[in-house]
């Protein structure tokens, strides 16, 4: 990861991403207030790169003395504005290999490179910044809070984000923001909703319009239709492929559905936590 000494005179006219960090991370902001940060790449596309590569992980998980090595050196890489297909049977290592790759966890050795930036051995608050910033996230079982509406869980990952001040300062443009995708992704008439009010189908929608609300380079997606009737999955994948046809937003995606991968710019396929195949 680059890091240059910057004047703080000066530093806006830099096309950098940053957050200030004020753990023990060894990256350094050498101006004035020696504040510690952590770099990452800009928004702007750059065509036909790797956006999100990982090189011979490995994990095991531990209970009591018993060890379960789920992944046994697994290399992945991601192409920007593709999406990119991760399938196998259960118990292969697909969830597993996303959530290191979303650095919701660690590998036990390997790294994982977002734009050419490792991003696996930073701190868990600069981790919680850059998922909040630049990656976003669907689950299977949509993990809405229930005691929000509609519109306040799509809100969620902005308000986590600022500050109180910014968001207040900043309360219409962003309320028009969420309220453009709920619509995208048809809920307009269910803004306040909450989660137990909408069918499966309707909060998988939900979750898909809050992992967008911060405009994030990349979607990461696990079995984002395993948890639907068939109709209401098609649904949800033709709103995917939308979204990467208009925008060229990169998907990632793990499924176990062949149909679901044949739709898919490329497949990786797993089994007993190693890479079987690369279409």
């Amino acid at each position: 990861m680059n890091i240059s000494t910057l004047n703080t005179s000066t530093s806006n006219t830099l096309k950098l991403n940053a957050t200030i960090d004020r753990t023990d991370e060894p990256l350094e902001f050498d101006g004035p207030t020696r504040l510690r940060v952590v770099a990452y790449p800009t928004n702007e596309p750059v065509t036909g790169r790797t956006m999100l590569q990982a090189q011979g992980l490995h994990k095991t998980y531990k209970k009591n003395r018993v060890s379960v090595p789920v992944l046994k050196g697994v290399d992945f890489a991601a192409q920007q504005g593709k999406i990119t297909a991760i399938i196998g049977q259960s118990g292969s290592g697909k969830s597993t290999l996303l959530h290191l790759l979303a650095t919701l966890d660690r590998p036990d050795q390997g790294e994982v490179h977002f734009d050419g930036h490792r991003i696996d051995h930073l701190s868990r608050r600069s981790r919680d910044h850059f998922r909040n910033q630049r990656l976003g996230m669907i689950f299977q079982f949509y993990h809405l809070l229930p005691e929000l509406s509609t519109l306040e869980n799509v809100l969620a990952p902005i308000m986590i984000g600022r500050s109180a001040l910014s968001y207040l300062m900043n309360r219409r443009s962003i309320h028009n923001h969420a309220k453009e995708l709920i619509d995208r992704v048809g809920l307009g008439h269910r803004l306040h909703h909450k989660p137990s009010e909408l069918s499966g189908g309707e909060m998988q929608r939900t979750a898909i319009a809050r992992a967008l609300v911060t405009n994030p380079d990349i979607l990461l997606a696990d079995e984002p239709t395993g948890n639907l009737d068939q109709e209401t999955g098609a649904g949800i994948l033709d709103i995917l492929k939308e979204l990467n046809r208009e925008q060229g937003l990169t998907i990632v995606m793990v499924t176990h559905d062949e149909s679901i991968a044949k739709k898919c710019d490329a497949v990786v396929r797993l089994s007993k936590g190693r890479v079987e195949s690369v279409a």
